[in-house]
């Protein structure tokens, strides 16, 4: 007889190969089609909130694997949010302007020059939206629930509009102002920059020691072959030195030498005089910074000018000489000393990097790059130069060109961070809750040494800066005429600014007494992108009627000096407090060999690639599986781990179905009819719960990961799913046994199911699509409520006792072991077990009857005597070959006599009856 077609053989139509690629692009249509984020947020209406607010990458080309693994976070904890009961809404947003887009629609063919400012910025209105829309596909490519239909975009008109009425607010309050201030400037941009916009590469520099005649000593000095001596890593900044700054407090040295009377830090003149290649030293003079104060000396490029010696202490022995070549118009120290003594502002560089006409015409036009070699061989020529070297150091660069950038005073709009400084640093140490702990200083240091924040920018695609000057200069800070310029916006959007005229602008019959004329004038500049999701919480959040301040933000960890820093700056000074109640920031993906990936370098992974290749979800358990707040790495052997833990939950879910393909959810038994070791598999996926919500809840990914995967590893496939085989396949379809364990295995694929899905999303719809247990099932697994925890009682006591048996049945498999690599069995269940428990483990006598069927053996004996038996932790084993007959049917061996004339054991044989 066959008796194959007798066992009841697992059956599902849940396929073992996952077969994601050509699978999940149907379930995103079935998502779209059937409004399934609108539903599933819907469910949670009138609940407790949980604002997230989503930071908004910049619309510009594909998406790469850090903005990837950013938006299936998120998308995770969204989702869990909403599983868990909170009314979760999530909406999208990008950031839409700045100078990538501008430039992108230049190197497409648009020629700026050729059309008005309006028609230009409807260009890169026009390219914005598509690179929005390519980048959204991709998103939801991955399987991310959010409010797709309704996305916030910066160049929105009611973004905007909300933007306005913050700038407004903020200039109202006296934290907007114009002052003309070094900043980071871009010559390959054009335009100012912040500091979030600023990276540091390494560059070779020229370094350079240059001597400064002393023209009138005040008394101090003799003016007759003495110099100063300065040190610079920007020589093209030696022709608008305008001052050397000494320490007030240190003591300097006049150094007799071959070359002059030279003056040099004391305690550096050793070190100098090497560096200077000078054999004769003598010191023939002493004095204080301070009694140097106003000396003057003779500028060695310019004889017709003077540098003024003052004092500072920004002056350390750290480099240089001690005596600081100062020009107030590149760079900050020099701009505030240089204020402090009245001397004025001195620009010689133009906005685009090029040395202006006043610097005479040896080195007017040159930028300034070849400035500094220029300005290099002049200084040696006169023999004013004591020293050239080249040094590797860090420098400023424009994060968007990748090209040096310059300190330049220009007049530029501020944000006075002083004002609310204090503020800020308090919300920061009492009120923000930082999940990396780390965040909390580095954004604490950043707040307490940042300067004003530069908000104007010299460029076209962008918000206006909404300020009308009047005929004498003055800027209007109106409410009246913030608030009309919002509802324009609002109306027409920001390029309204640009169409109409001044008098089209302002509020009907404005007038201003600074213009006696009617004669207004609009700013130029618009403001700072970082202005622009740096106020995001009021242009979404308040908006959109979310409420204010946000639960979370989360961001990758560079956004400490971006949009977590420029929103709090907004948030706060508008609104009064944090946009947002905790902040969780990511690391950077990495390659497997932990390097920064790069075109140049040939490591770059295209997410797009790896999900055609893989599949999103092996994407999404990868993002959940990586410690994600440090650098991650990414390669095709760690995506095969991944793709190896995949298909241990895609396995296990499977069986889990495929033996209940018999059962429904009218077959459910009551928990007090189980067996003790079904009611220990259920008490342990309790506790498997719990630690998976608590790490959920605190956004630990990996370790909710890992619990799933090593319940379902070690507990459910190791053992109870081993063991249960015989009764699912064997015993007839309703026994109380098999029911027992199909609630049992029933449970467990309800549970995790649903405890799988804000990771892996299109695998438990999958999973939910081929359910059939349940009489009434949800349309999708994202509207099905949660299991709550199983209510078992004496539950601690069967956990003790099973987690004894388990570290037995970890010393019997052992013995097994030992018997299969000397060939005396090929399986276990040829086995005979016989064992003498130690003492602390006597009471599993009581589990005697299912030994066997727990071991998988013939035949268990328990003894009292062990002689002869090999020691383990929990007992004496001895395992040997069992002499009887195998079934047919289910395999098991038994004696002879207990089998029937066909050969059959007595519960096979009245299966087949």
């Amino acid at each position: 007889m066959d008796y194959k077609s007798t066992l009841l053989m697992p059956k599902t139509d849940f396929e073992m190969r996952g077969k994601l690629p050509t699978k999940e692009p149907k379930y995103v249509q079935r998502w779209q089609d059937d409004n399934m984020y609108e539903r599933v947020v819907k469910q949670n209406e009138g609940k407790k909130e949980f604002v997230f607010h989503d930071g908004p990458p910049y619309a510009n080309g594909h998406m790469h694997m850090g903005h990837m693994m950013n938006k299936i976070i998120k998308d995770i904890i969204c989702r869990y949010k909403n599983m868990e009961g909170f009314h979760t809404p999530y909406i999208p947003g990008w950031d839409t302007h700045g100078l990538p887009i501008e430039n992108a629609i230049q190197k497409l063919g648009v020629d700026r020059k050729s059309m008005s400012t309006a028609a230009f910025r409807e260009k890169c209105y026009e390219y914005a939206l598509k690179q929005v829309a390519g980048q959204m596909e991709q998103c939801i490519r991955v399987g991310t629930f959010a409010d797709y239909k309704h996305p916030y975009l910066t160049l929105h008109k009611e973004f905007e509009a909300r933007q306005i009425e913050v700038f407004g607010k903020m200039a109202l309050d006296g934290l907007i102002f114009k002052g003309l201030k070094p900043v980071y400037w871009s010559p390959s941009s054009e335009s100012a920059l912040a500091e979030a916009e600023v990276e540091y590469h390494d560059v070779k520099a020229p370094t350079i020691y240059v001597r400064f005649k002393v023209k009138d000593g005040k008394g101090l000095l003799n003016e007759d072959n003495t110099y100063f001596v300065i040190w610079t890593t920007t020589p093209w900044t030696i022709p608008a030195d305008q001052a050397i700054c000494l320490n007030p407090n240190y003591t300097y040295a006049v150094v007799k030498s071959e070359k002059g009377n030279l003056i040099v830090l004391e305690e550096l003149v050793d070190q100098l005089w090497e560096i200077f290649g000078l054999k004769e030293k003598e010191i023939i003079q002493r004095f204080t910074g301070k009694e140097a104060e106003y000396i003057t000396c003779t500028h060695p490029l310019y004889p017709d000018r003077e540098s003024l010696v003052i004092c500072g202490d920004h002056v350390t022995t750290e480099s240089g000489t001690g005596c600081v070549h100062t020009a107030s118009g590149f760079g900050e120290d020099d701009f505030n000393i240089c204020k402090a003594y009245n001397i004025p502002v001195y620009v010689n560089v133009d906005e685009h990097g090029r040395m202006m006409d006043d610097c005479g015409e040896w080195l007017a036009g040159q930028y300034v790059d070849d400035a500094n070699k220029t300005v290099t061989n002049r200084l040696d020529e006169q023999g004013d130069l004591l020293n050239l070297t080249w040094i590797t150091h860090s420098y400023p660069h424009d994060w968007r060109t990748k090209k040096p950038i310059i300190f330049r005073a220009t007049d530029q709009w501020f944000c006075s961070i002083d004002k609310i400084r204090d503020k800020l640093l308090d919300e920061i140490d009492h009120k923000v809750h930082w999940i990396n702990e780390w965040g909390q200083i580095r954004i604490h240091n950043m707040i307490r040494d940042r300067g004003d924040w530069c908000i104007s920018r010299q460029r076209t695609w962008g918000v206006p800066i909404p300020i009308f000057y009047c005929e004498d200069g003055t800027p209007i800070m109106e409410k009246e005429v913030f608030d009309h310029i919002s509802e324009l916006f609002r109306q027409y959007g920001s390029n309204v600014w640009f169409e109409r005229d001044e008098k089209d602008l302002l509020p009907e019959g404005y007038t201003n007494e600074h213009s006696p004329n009617g004669i207004f004038k609009k700013e130029k500049d618009i403001m700072d992108v970082w202005f622009d999701s740096g106020s995001s919480h009021t242009g979404v959040l308040i908006e959109r009627g979310l409420g204010y301040p946000a639960d979370l933000y989360f961001e990758g960890s560079d956004q400490y000096r971006g949009w977590f820093n420029s929103s709090l700056i907004v948030g706060t000074a508008v609104h009064g407090q944090a946009p947002y109640k905790s902040v969780l920031s990511h690391g950077f993906v990495l390659d497997g060999k932990g390097n920064k990936m790069s075109k140049s370098l040939g490591n770059t992974v295209d997410p797009i690639k790896v999900i055609n290749q893989y599949g999103a979800d092996i994407v999404r358990l990868w993002a959940a599986s990586v410690d994600y707040q440090s650098d991650v790495r990414i390669s095709k052997e760690i995506l095969k781990g991944i793709s190896d833990n995949y298909r241990k939950i895609r396995n296990t879910m499977r069986f889990l179905l495929g033996n209940l393909n018999d059962f429904k959810d009218t077959d459910v038994m009551d928990l007090k009819d189980l067996e003790e070791v079904d009611l220990f598999v259920l008490a342990k996926l309790n506790d498997v719960m719990a630690e998976y919500h608590q790490a959920m809840e605190n956004y630990n990914f990996a370790d909710a990961v890992k619990a799933i995967l090593n319940y379902i590893t070690n507990l459910l496939s190791a053992f109870y799913m081993d063991f249960t085989k015989d009764v699912l396949y064997c015993d007839k379809f309703n026994t109380t046994r098999r029911r027992q364990i199909q609630t049992t295995l029933y449970y467990n694929a309800k549970v995790l199911m649903k405890a799988i899905s804000p990771i892996l999303v299109f695998t438990s719809e999958e999973l939910h699509d081929h359910w059939y247990c349940d009489t009434n099932k949800e349309d999708s697994i994202f509207l099905e409520k949660e299991l709550p925890a199983f209510d078992i009682e004496n539950a601690d006591a069967i956990k003790a006792k099973f987690d004894n048996f388990m570290a037995l049945r970890n010393d019997v498999m052992r013995a097994l072991e030992a018997l299969r690599n000397d060939k005396v069995i090929g399986s276990n269940m040829e086995a005979a077990v016989t064992i003498s428990l130690k003492d602390d483990y006597k009471d599993l006598s009581a589990l005697k009857a299912m030994m066997k069927t727990f071991f998988i053996v013939a035949k268990v004996d328990l003894s009292v005597d062990h002689e002869g038996f090999d020691e383990y932790d929990t007992a004496y084993v001895k395992a040997e070959k069992f002499g009887g007959v195998q079934c047919p049917r289910c395999r098991n061996y038994f004696s002879e006599e207990e089998l029937n004339a066909d050969g059959l054991c007595p519960r096979c044989a009245d299966a087949v009856k």
